[in-house]
């Protein structure tokens, strides 16, 4: 085996040496036919490389510049309180600056990884391990950043985290400028891929509102990693280029392993991808072996780093990677172009199916894992799989494949071969129109988007929500330091970001607890009594309910999908009508029947603050059933 692994090294080494001793001679000789010295071709590469270069990394931080300026009109942030800058984050947006906050209040970066394993001042009685639930090692890294470049005296920790996340996204523009790039040939494929990129910015991130998230530290790895995938795969590459793409898919794959929980999954589609592409003969067998490394690799180091995370021994990933490399023999016997080639082309694809289904299969009976069946429908909803619109992921590479067609000369040659073009010469006709046809879309796109976009960051928009900071004020100066609040998750996470006080719920979907949690303290919007509810309060240990008006008085523009239209057809509250055969239910929506003031309500729940948007009621703990 060591013997057979030293003899394919020693042939790469081979072919490397020889394809680097051959290339000049075979350019020299292209050159002496075109009329070219070496020199003029030499320097024609090096002004191409470099403005090329140069477009790459001024899209990437012209993007980021973009990102951070519609932020700051956006928000008015720089004029803001810390408060009011805080309440900008939502949901679980809120959750994870929550804690990045409390890596820099910690005393050291060893005491507060080990506050983050064992935390139990978030939920109610609830230990948790937050950096291993909530992937909280782009907040590790950011924390580690900004105290040990001494940014504590220059810049404020919110303004230090949302730009490296806004630099991240440069890096995702200029990674998706790259890969363009490298596989059309000319860089005006990478401007139309970023050009496309921003104008469909609603389909291509999130940005926008939820800072945060995962996917936005983690999908500008991915990106890189395909830039490096897509010139490590190419053809011709001299073996310092093939040396560096080679580290960079390792480290972006590694990074993007450990940046989001879901990252597996779009490696699985990457190494279905390239499967078939090695089945078919479209790309070099050795080099795709070598990614299946690096996917094994990176799930072993995935696992151990993530606090032996099971969900990674059986993804889809590890058993289809383990298939491949067992079902390789196979491959590699194959002779080409031969009726036993074909059959045995056949064979080879059912072997590595069936043998990654059944090791699948084996590893789910053997290995403890939970089975999170929600967690599919939550990642079809994430990957946009279920509208056709909010694609964040697919769409950025749609663009970048758009470009790729229309600038590639190889792809207009083809064309014109296929319709027997005789008039004029292919080749002369594919170049002019692969630099002809992606300028005038430049320009068309840069005479009716250009105006939109600098109208958006000159417009002064406006985020005022006082009714909240009015909340969050409250929190602090009135309530209890144990208090416990309970509500809808999202608000909850806003809450302990804003006040630091402990939870009942958070806005977390991994964990079925949490679920169920969600799910019972929703009933505070349902048709359910005062005691049901008052039960399920105190079950988590609760001493303050906050109700919004937002959720209680919804009035969306589909009914049966807000928040106490689920809750009624949950629970079987659902009014008949139309032929519906729900029964009534006895008590009012719990929501608007608390506001009255009026027994039994009254007996459970004391009203002590309320705005607009929000009513704060204190969880009795003495019940007096006086009318």
């Amino acid at each position: 085996m060591e013997e057979g692994a030293a003899d394919l090294r020693q042939r790469k080494k081979q072919n490397c040496t020889e394809s680097d001793k051959m290339a000049p001679e075979e350019r020299n000789k292209e050159n002496s036919k075109l009329g070219r010295s070496p020199k003029y071709l030499l320097i024609q590469r090096f002004a191409k490389l470099f403005f090329g270069c140069l477009a790459a990394v001024t899209s990437g931080m012209m993007y980021a510049v973009y990102l951070s300026t519609y932020h700051e009109r956006k928000f008015w942030f720089s004029s803001r309180q810390e408060l009011e800058r805080e309440i900008t984050f939502q949901g679980d947006s809120a959750i994870y600056y929550s804690f990045y906050k409390e890596l820099l209040k910690a005393p050291s970066f060893e005491r507060g990884v080990y506050e983050l394993t064992h935390n139990n001042k978030t939920i109610s009685l609830k230990t948790i391990n937050a950096v291993q639930q909530m992937t909280l090692y782009p907040e590790l890294i950011a924390s580690v950043l900004y105290q040990a470049s001494g940014s504590e005296e220059v810049i404020e920790p919110v303004y230090f985290y949302i730009g490296i996340v806004f630099g991240l996204q440069g890096i995702y523009v200029t990674a998706l400028f790259v890969t363009s790039w490298v596989m059309s040939g000319t860089w005006l494929a990478g401007m139309l891929t970023v050009a496309w990129f921003i104008i469909n910015r609603t389909d291509t991130t999130r940005i926008d509102y939820s800072i945060p998230s995962r996917e936005n530290w983690a999908l500008p790895y991915f990106a890189c990693q395909v830039a490096a995938l897509t010139g490590y795969l190419k053809k011709n590459l001299n073996c310092s280029a093939e040396k560096f793409c080679y580290l960079l898919v390792n480290a972006s794959t590694y990074t993007f392993m450990m940046m989001w929980e879901y990252s597996h999954y779009l490696l699985f589609v990457q190494a279905v991808s390239l499967f078939l592409l090695d089945s078919f003969a479209l790309a070099q067998t050795e080099k795709v072996h070598e990614v299946y490394r690096i996917y094994l690799f990176s799930v072993i180091v995935g696992y151990l780093l993530q606090f032996e995370n099971s969900a990674l021994l059986v993804s889809p990933l590890l058993s289809l990677v383990v298939a491949l490399m067992l079902s390789k023999s196979l491959q590699m016997n194959m002779k080409k172009s031969t009726f036993v080639s074909r059959l045995l082309k056949i064979m080879y694809i059912y072997l590595v199916l069936t043998v990654a289904v059944t090791l699948n299969f084996l590893l789910k009976m053997f290995i403890p894992h939970k089975e999170n069946g929600h967690l599919l429908k939550f990642i079809e909803v994430k990957l946009g799989l279920n509208t056709t619109k909010m694609k964040y992921l697919w769409t950025p590479y749609v663009c970048m494949l758009a470009a790729f067609g229309v600038c590639s000369p190889e792809l207009w040659m083809t064309l014109f071969k296929w319709l027997r073009l005789k008039a004029v010469h292919p080749i002369l006709l594919a170049l002019i129109l692969s630099m002809a046809v992606p300028t005038i879309i430049g320009f068309s796109l840069w005479k009716e988007f250009f105006p939109r976009i600098m109208t958006e960051l000159t417009e002064l928009q406006e985020f005022y929500d006082p009714d909240t900071v009015e909340l969050m004020t409250w929190i602090k100066r009135q309530a209890p330091v144990a208090a416990v609040f309970a509500g809808s998750p999202q608000l909850m996470g806003v809450i302990k970001l804003c006040t630091g006080w402990m939870v009942s719920s958070l806005p977390l979907y991994n964990d079925d607890d949490l679920l169920k949690r969600n799910e019972n303290i929703y009933q505070i919007y349902s048709k359910r009594s005062a005691e049901d509810i008052y039960k399920i309060l105190t079950s988590y240990k609760a001493n303050f309910l906050v109700i919004e008006d937002s959720i209680c008085n919804e009035v969306g523009p589909v009914r049966g999908c807000r928040v106490k239209d689920l809750l009624d057809i949950a629970n079987g509250h659902v009014v008949c009508e139309e032929g519906d055969n729900y029964a009534y239910s006895k008590y009012g929506r719990f929501c608007h029947e608390i506001k009255m003031n009026y027994s039994p309500y009254v007996n459970y729940f004391t009203r002590v603050y309320w705005n607009r948007s929000y009513f704060v009621y204190r969880i009795n703990t003495v019940i007096s059933f006086q009318s």
